[in-house]
């Protein structure tokens, strides 16, 4: 809509900002959109989702061993429940491990997993790929239901695939939580350990008992006992023998006596003490003999009955002593007792005889001593062993026992895992693997995902050119809510959208030189015969014009002739046509008359005219007598001032300068001038301060923003009074949908 005043821009986009930008970058729009659309097709057929088969498993509780040392094999049962989650999730990780997907390929075959393998049985492609396209996550959020999919692109073998590998994960699972797998590992470890210890055990105690000289402690102790209890009654029975025989000699050395001179010894001694002598003979060597054997047996001196015996022994003895010591010639008339498993020794009657008998007894005595002291020292030795020996001797008892219990576990064990079945109770089917199918949510999420993806890129596209990369001018709001520049009027494209083919009112007009001569019209008037006329432009003239009159009554400026420049921000925005339509359009309102002046150092309005070249100069038309030859139609005059090209830029605005009293004071009406677009040598902003009104002309969609608000500054400097032309504006929004009336044709 074209004002005269400065309007406010919207914040933010408007919904005819969005209409805009979606219909003027349609085609960019549509053709993304397309992309998007053969890309999702293509992503539908080339990618079609694999076959898959689902399955669910029940996990009641977990069956882990508590301990796997041999003490025992209890069974510590876990049960999943608010705290199971961790449990689930261990479940999920046996169950998606690359060594139970091995254990799949290994029993299904490799060469049937791969997809288009060819016979290819690389076990570790195939183990990853059942890895990769494996999954199983719980059922629910604190569910005990894993649910397990298994895709691959051949339906004939994705449901058998998955039963095999949850049928390894069942052998899986008891192997880590049962009496398999890793607790036979344990045990065959622990078996090792405990040998290690047990060969340990013994090698030390036969290092005791080499130090020892024993073989075994208990034959050792009963083999000294028996030797120290031979000994010790040995010398007894040689140390009352031999008494007896000292006894005898002694007795022979005093001499005999005369009442007994012709009388046998024994005689001397009654019968009856005789036989009680020979009687406690046998009674002692009896309890001697039965305390060797209580000795041999392995009965200690400590033993009650053992003490018992001393006792009797030494009572029996002492009794035997007394007879000898009453009777000194008895021990010569009994009998005695046999030495060292010997056959009894009878005194001699010689002299000589018993001296040698004494010294035999004495050196007897002397070695059975000192076998005596050796043998207790080996008692002693073996006594400070002994505690070490039996403790070593313990140690190698349960150790072996151990080591027994081991083996049996693990002979136990191995006959389990022959006979087991493969039945896991605490895990329950829920689903058994599912026919195989095709999951296609997730392509048609992907395939929409595209399409829209196409779309949203070409919107995305589209709004980032019209916001951030194309900074040209491309609509009145721009002008006026960006620029805060007055917008007289938008003039439409007419080479867009064929546009140029609208109905042609009959109007002359000047168009843009051709180089045609000018030709005479049937009525006398003279018009331009040039075949790129379009009269379609007449009416957006008329408008121009009426709002340029509307303008100057507005502001109350009644004083002719006003002065009215045409210039623009960038060379071809269509300054010398709009120039030239609106003086036109002004010289056919009335009487009045209107110049046109042309500014440009070529190819401006007045160039169109007799073979490029205007008639007359702007002096010659200030003078009425001299401006016949600027006339190209009835009251419409045009000059030119670029005929001193070379030297307009500096001599222009000093000569302007006084020749502005002859225009106030000439008979046009309005004067309009066609001038150079505006930059910082132009003479355009020299000049822009003596005009009335500054017609700034943008072209839509080239026209950089900068550069008109650049131009718009450097007018405003002169104080110049600045309106804008937006010209060749496209319409791009259907007139239903667009609110802003500039566009419209």
């Amino acid at each position: 809509m074209s004002t005269s005043r400065n309007i406010e821009a919207p914040a933010g986009i408007s919904p005819a900002d969005i209409y805009f930008v979606l219909f003027r970058h349609k085609w960019k729009i549509i053709l993304l959109a397309l992309a998007g659309i053969l890309a999702a097709v293509a992503l539908y057929f080339h990618n079609q989702p694999p076959y898959q088969s689902q399955a669910e498993l029940l996990i009641q509780y977990v069956s882990q061993a508590k301990s796997m040392s041999v003490a025992g094999s209890d069974q510590n049962v876990i049960v999943p429940g608010s705290s199971g989650e961790d449990i689930i999730n261990s479940e999920i990780l046996i169950l998606t491990s690359l060594d139970l997907a091995e254990q799949a390929v290994t029993n299904f075959g490799a060469a049937k997993i791969l997809p288009g393998s060819g016979g290819d049985s690389n076990a570790i492609a195939a183990a990853v790929f059942i890895r990769n396209n494996l999954q199983a996550e719980p059922a629910g959020k604190g569910s005990s239901v894993i649910s397990v999919t298994l895709k691959h692109p051949d339906p004939l073998i994705v449901q058998p695939l998955l039963l095999e590998v949850i049928n390894d994960y069942f052998q899986k699972h008891k192997e880590i939580h049962s009496m398999g797998g890793l607790y036979d590992d344990a045990l065959t470890a622990e078996r090792a350990d405990l040998g290690n210890q047990l060969n340990d055990t013994e090698q030390r105690l036969a290092s005791l008992k080499s130090k020892a000289n024993i073989i075994s402690l208990d034959d050792s102790k009963k083999g000294l006992a028996e030797q120290i209890s031979k000994i010790q009654g040995a010398i007894l029975e040689s140390q009352a023998e031999l008494a007896g025989f000292e006894a005898a000699a002694k007795q022979m050395s005093n001499g005999p006596s005369p009442k007994l001179e012709n009388t046998n010894a024994p005689q001397s001694v009654p019968s009856d003490q005789l036989d009680a002598y020979n009687d406690i003979c046998s009674r002692l060597d009896l309890l001697r003999k039965k305390q060797r054997d209580y000795l041999v047996q392995g009965y200690t001196g400590s033993n009650t009955v053992v003490q018992e015996l001393a006792v009797q022994i030494d009572d029996t003895q002492k009794t035997k002593t007394g007879f000898e010591e009453k009777y000194p010639q008895i021990a010569g008339l009994g009998v005695s007792s046999p030495v060292a498993g010997g056959t009894p020794a009878t005194p001699a009657a010689d002299p000589r005889m018993q001296a040698g008998q004494i010294a035999a007894l004495q050196a007897r005595l002397k070695a059975w001593n000192a076998q005596l002291d050796q043998l207790q020292v080996q008692a002693t030795n073996l006594n400070s062993l002994a505690p070490a020996i039996a403790n070593l001797e313990q140690t190698r008892t349960i150790q072996q026992a151990n080591y027994q219990n081991l083996a049996t576990k693990l002979e136990n064990s191995h006959i389990d895992e022959a006979l087991d079945t493969g039945k896991t109770p605490n895990i329950k089917w829920v689903q058994t693997p599912s026919p195989p199918f095709r999951d296609w949510k997730k392509t048609y999420k992907a395939v929409a995902m595209v399409a829209v993806g196409g779309l949203i890129a070409g919107l995305a596209w589209a709004f980032l050119i019209e916001f951030y990369l194309d900074r040209s001018i491309k609509r009145p709001v721009d002008v006026s809510g960006k620029l805060r520049i007055p917008v007289f009027l938008s003039i439409p494209d007419l080479n867009h959208n064929h546009r140029s083919r609208l109905a042609a009112s009959e109007r002359r007009q000047l168009e843009n030189g051709d180089q045609k001569s000018l030709a005479t019209a049937a009525n006398g008037d003279l018009e331009v015969a040039s075949p790129l006329v379009n009269h379609a432009l007449h009416s957006h003239y008329d408008a121009l014009r009426d709002r340029l009159v509307n303008h100057f009554e507005v502001i109350n400026l009644t004083r002719k002739p006003k002065l009215v420049a045409v210039t623009s921000a960038a060379k071809r925005a269509g300054v010398s046509t709009i120039a030239a339509g609106l003086a036109a359009s002004l010289s056919e309102t009335g009487d009045g008359r209107v110049l046109l002046v042309d500014m440009n150092l070529k190819n401006g309005a007045a160039q169109q005219f007799v073979n490029g070249q205007a008639g007359c100069q702007l002096d010659d038309a200030l003078v009425s007598d001299k401006r016949e030859n600027s006339l190209v139609q009835e009251n419409l005059y045009v000059v030119s001032e670029g005929a001193i090209a070379g030297q307009l830029p500096r001599i222009l605005p000093k000569r302007f300068a006084a020749l502005v009293p002859k225009l106030k004071s000439s008979d046009y009406d309005y004067i309009i001038f066609d001038m150079p677009p505006v930059t910082q040598t132009s003479v355009t902003t020299r000049l822009a301060g003596f005009m009335d009104m500054v017609m700034l002309v943008i072209e839509s969609e080239k026209t950089d923003r900068d550069a008109v608000q650049q131009a718009n500054q450097l007018l405003l400097q002169s104080k110049s009074n600045v309106t804008a032309v937006l010209n060749k504006t496209r319409k791009y929004v259907p007139a239903r949908l667009q609110p802003d009336l500039d566009a419209e044709a």
